[in-house]
């Protein structure tokens, strides 16, 4: 079924998708939403592997 992953053309789609949705005004704010999410998600799994270890 999906064989092939993801080709440069879904990816293409996808990104006509966000932007229909969310508007080029709100995706800036959206990225920096998503990468304060994954920066909190980083440091609380180091801590928590950290915790384990010691």
């Amino acid at each position: 079924m999906l064989r092939n992953g993801l080709e440069p053309w879904h990816l293409l789609i996808l990104a006509v998708v966000v932007i229909a949705v969310f508007g080029s005004k709100k995706l800036p704010d959206t990225a920096r939403a998503l990468g304060k999410s994954v920066r909190i998600l980083k440091s609380e799994a180091r801590a928590m592997k950290d915790e384990s270890t010691s």
